[in-house]
């Protein structure tokens, strides 16, 4: 199947504005900064119920993820490490959504990893489905009024650092 000349053209420069912009060009999404986040109802795997709208008052911190994908395997230790670790115990409220997994693949997959902040299947995308149509790993501050402070997509070394210092923000008086 022949392309057309214009597709040739079109994306290289569609490749460069999304390297040169450090983000992939996402459409597919459905919040932006400003806006307050959806709210959702998930179980923890501890059992615990998280519901988004009853951390008013805490700044949470959402990762939309899928234990298969690399990306993901990649950005999840940083979340624990520069994220998680520092700021736990100041207040941070912090859950990982497994998007198409069940508790059972989750739990397997944060004790084999290490990992001590809150998982919460969405086996069905119900949850993800309200943030975006697709593309993972995405990652989002919710400030203390409900409203997204920060968000990324995709994994690039130093989206956690930044992250870590909007949730000091986050975090102040």
């Amino acid at each position: 199947m022949k392309r057309p000349a214009a597709f040739g053209l079109a994306f290289p420069g569609l490749c460069l504005a999304m390297i040169l912009n450090g983000q992939p060009a996402d459409t597919s999404g459905h919040t932006s900064v400003g806006r307050i986040a959806p709210d959702f109802s998930a179980m923890t795997l501890e059992g615990r119920s998280f519901t988004l709208s009853e951390m008013k008052g805490r700044p949470v911190v959402i990762n939309f993820f899928a234990i298969w994908c690399p990306s993901c395997r990649m950005e999840l230790p940083e979340l624990q490490k520069t994220v998680w670790e520092p700021f736990r115990n100041a207040g941070l409220e912090v859950l990982a959504v497994g998007r198409e997994h069940t508790a059972a693949e989750l739990d397997t997959f944060r004790v084999r990893h290490g990992f001590t902040f809150d998982f919460a299947p969405d086996p069905d995308r119900s949850i993800f489905r309200l943030y975006a149509d697709k593309f993972i790993p995405r990652t989002l501050l919710v400030g203390r009024d409900g409203r997204i402070v920060f968000q990324t997509l995709g994994y690039k070394p130093g989206d956690m650092d930044t992250l870590a210092l909007r949730v000091a923000d986050a975090l102040k008086p």
